[in-house]
């Protein structure tokens, strides 16, 4: 991260140099908060000439504005004050750190008279300008001369609002949110001769420092357990596989807990059934799922979230060696259903059924969500807008919906049903491990389903979510993080006591 801010609420605040922010509400005069930063004339004569009328996310900027101890003064636009949601501030928030530039000290004005804005506002506008914030430049040796890394390591943050105390409360909260998102996106971002599964589990296991209970199964474990079908998918490969078993003990002792498992496929060339070389290295992301469900566990332990949470990665890397796995090969998973390998590039799958019948088996949850980066056929069929949503539970379907309406980080619900359950039978196993190319995506939760049971669980295919995504204004790298807050947002509304 190239640039650092160090934010703090307060109820008033003095203006000495730097760079002033006031909201503006569509269709209002300028805020007459601005009045604490500038004359008020002149931000209203300069919103005139620029015919600025505060559409959501637009900016004015005055430089050296008249009769004022500021450097710049930015008035931002919110749009209208009735459609402002969670997600809205979170945006504005990260508008609002895109404008810092070179600036050392940042004043914001929070309170848009006409606007709600009350604790929960202020830590999302906060947690915006953090998201916002993150650059992976770790591996950047030189520097271009125009380079946003002209940009102090610290920003002083100053946000004014009417609700300082009950802000800074809510902050560390949301922080830790935006935390939690930020390890994700390393994690995706990291280059895949850095982070194998061995090194991955590593970063799993530093969330014992928060209190999170970590178990590392090694490849010894999980052949005495049964996963042929993730060791199959590992054998390729000189890096030996882990199993991360992440424990966050936060609600009522023996309360059943909730439980999120995610793919961890450092490095996915498509084995023997190899990749075109084109595009390739994106494949180091093909471990989205496991980023985000690191990311969620140290959400909830940093936030200390009143719930009992597991957290499952397995993770491999899928290489084309000697020793890997054949097409036509057949493999025994750990709930003892045989498959038949048709594309070892089908290889996620295979990883999220043992871990998924391990996770039931031990742990008995109330359900289980899986996140991975499964198919290209859900970036076919649904863009880079939502992730797909499959489920065998409604109500469960219904509350990740509106989690991910709230958080902005959007599903959409896919069909499953027996007729497409059939796709994956096999003449010479219990099922195959991929149903061709039509209704992939779908195929590829079909085979899922064969390992929840009767435990209420939805799969979200977030392939083109979670990497390489479109910029927005809370994400400018690659990796987005997406899952964290969606599913914090999950937990926090139906899940904690």
């Amino acid at each position: 991260m190239s640039m650092k801010f160090d934010i703090a609420f307060s109820a008033s605040a003095v203006i000495d140099g730097g760079l002033a922010i006031q909201l503006k509400l569509s269709g209002d005069a300028v805020a007459a908060g601005v009045a604490e930063v500038d004359p008020q004339a002149v931000a209203v004569r300069a919103a005139g000439i620029a015919k600025f009328k505060g559409k959501a996310l637009s900016t004015l900027d005055i430089l050296a504005p008249a009769g004022s101890k500021a450097d710049r003064l930015i008035v931002l636009g919110l749009g209208k004050a009735d459609k402002l949601t969670a997600y809205d501030w979170l945006k504005a928030g990260g508008v609002a750190a895109a404008a810092v530039k070179t600036m050392e000290k940042v004043t914001v004005f929070l309170d848009a008279p006409g606007a709600d804005v009350g604790a929960a506002e202020a830590a999302d506008f906060a947690t915006g300008m953090l998201l916002r914030a993150y650059k992976f430049d770790t591996y950047k040796t030189k520097k271009k001369d125009d380079d946003e890394d002209k940009s102090p390591k610290t920003v002083t943050v100053t946000i004014v609002t009417a609700n300082a105390d009950a802000a800074t409360e809510q902050f560390v909260s949301a922080k830790a949110i935006a935390e939690g998102v930020i390890l994700a996106r390393d994690l995706v971002n990291l280059p895949p001769n850095v982070l194998g599964p061995i090194e991955f589990a590593q970063k799993a296991k530093d969330l014992e420092s928060l209190g999170v209970d970590v178990e590392i199964l090694t490849e010894t474990e999980m052949t005495e357990l049964g996963m042929g079908a993730l060791l199959g998918v590992a054998q390729g490969s000189s890096r030996p596989p882990r199993l991360a078993v992440m424990t966050w003990n936060g609600g009522t002792p023996g309360d059943q807990p909730v439980a999120f498992v995610g793919k961890g496929v450092v490095f996915d060339t498509g084995g023997i059934s190899i990749k075109p070389s084109l595009g390739m290295e994106d494949m180091k992301g093909d471990m989205g799922g496991a980023a985000a469900v690191t990311g969620l566990m140290h959400t909830l332990a940093a936030r200390k979230a009143k719930a009992n949470v597991i957290g499952i990665i397995g993770l491999v890397e899928n290489m084309p060696d000697g020793n890997a796995q054949r097409p036509g090969d057949i493999v025994t998973s750990m709930s003892g259903q045989t498959i038949e390998i048709v594309n070892t590039d089908a290889e996620g799958r295979l990883v999220l059924g043992d871990a998924l019948w391990y996770c039931k088996e031990r742990f008995k949850p109330r359900f289980m969500i899986d996140l991975a980066t499964l198919t290209g056929a859900i970036v076919v069929a649904l863009g880079s807008l939502h992730a797909g949503l499959f489920s065998n539970d409604d109500a469960l379907a219904d509350e990740l919906t509106q989690a991910g309406e709230t958080s902005g980080e959007k599903l959409w619900r896919m069909p499953i049903s027996k007729d497409y359950d059939k796709m994956i039978d096999s003449r010479f196993a219990d099922m195959k491990n991929s149903g061709g190319r039509q209704a992939g995506s779908i195929t590829a939760a079909q085979f899922l389903a064969r390992f929840v049971g009767d435990t209420p669980w939805a799969h979200l295919d977030i392939a083109a979510t979670a990497l390489n995504s479109p910029q927005n204004e809370i994400n400018q790298s690659w990796a987005s993080g997406y899952g964290v807050r969606l599913l914090d947002e999950l937990v926090r509304k139906n899940y904690e006591n």
